[in-house]
């Protein structure tokens, strides 16, 4: 494997953010529970729950959900000491790459999906990758917690949420159309806003036009492992080419939103859809639009 000569870099955000912003609740989807991520894809969402074991898929207009396993003897709930925590998707051309945290050694796995067959075709084990990420990023593996995933083609961005000790909010980016490549690696840290005394983490991204737009949320714990009380939410932007932040700003005071996708875009405002961990067994998951003036 190849590493990039650049080190890590460390980012502080200064810069206010004033344009306005819309956040409505637009659909309930039962037979979900705690949903990580999502992904709008021809009228339709596909969604992860950290809990499941399966990909899912929710037809907008028809209101109808299907199911897909990604591990053996998948289950809804599954508990949390055994389940692959998936948190993280992103979708190139007709293949979806869902990724495990790696928040403990059963979270390693990335899983390939097919849209157009509609299964699994590849299980791939992370372990590897994620401890070179680690020893690049000073992370220790105990604060070590991917959620955040984007794949453009050329250059995969993982995005560790820093809700560890050491709050290590950090964005890896690899160069290379297979994670299974030789690769370039770069990481950048980020230094996110606090809510109430605590600081933000980062729960997922997407990519709009060459800068990425991400979810964070505060959340009252020093474990990549355990939950701890909600205290807000925000949405920010980071410029690809810089790397640097552009803005951030709470969206919300109460939730803790872990899936990121576009909806619509105009160079008038950007529409996401956004879904919920709600850290219960409870299978529904409410979908929420954001809408986000550009003028």
């Amino acid at each position: 494997m190849i590493f990039a000569t650049i080190r890590a870099r460390e980012f502080i955000f200064t810069t206010t953010f004033m344009k306005k912003f819309t956040l409505e609740l637009l659909f309930k989807i039962i037979g979900i529970g705690s949903a990580s991520g999502l992904i709008y894809n021809e009228n339709s969402l596909l969604l992860i729950g950290d809990n499941s074991g399966f990909l899912y898929e929710y037809n907008i207009e028809s209101s109808s959900l299907k199911s897909y396993p990604l591990i053996e003897n998948p289950s809804q709930n599954i508990s949390k000491n055994k389940k692959p925590d998936f948190e993280s998707l992103t979708q190139y051309q007709d293949t979806v790459y869902v990724f495990g945290s790696g928040s403990a050694s059963n979270r390693n796995t990335m899983i390939e999906f097919d849209l157009k067959q509609k299964k699994k075709i590849a299980t791939n084990t992370m372990a590897d990758l994620y401890a070179v990420m680690q020893s690049f990023a000073n992370i220790n593996p105990e604060d070590f917690n991917l959620e955040g995933a984007i794949y453009d083609g050329e250059n995969w961005y993982l995005f560790n949420r820093g809700n560890g000790l050491l709050n290590k909010n950090v964005l890896f980016s690899l160069h290379a159309k297979k994670l299974s490549d030789e690769f370039s690696l770069m990481s950048n840290d980020y230094k996110l806003p606090k809510i109430k005394g605590v600081r933000s983490t980062f729960t997922d991204a997407v990519l709009v036009e060459g800068k990425i737009y991400f979810l964070a949320t505060a959340e009252n714990t020093k474990s990549a492992y355990d939950d701890g009380e909600i205290l807000g939410s925000s949405i920010g932007c980071i410029n690809l080419e810089t790397m640097k932040m552009e803005f951030t700003k709470k969206i919300s005071d109460s939730h803790k939103f872990e899936g990121l996708t576009v909806f619509k875009n105009s160079k008038e405002k950007i529409e996401f859809l956004l879904c919920e961990d709600n850290d219960t067994d409870v299978l529904e998951t409410d979908i929420y639009k954001l809408t986000l003036d550009l003028k």
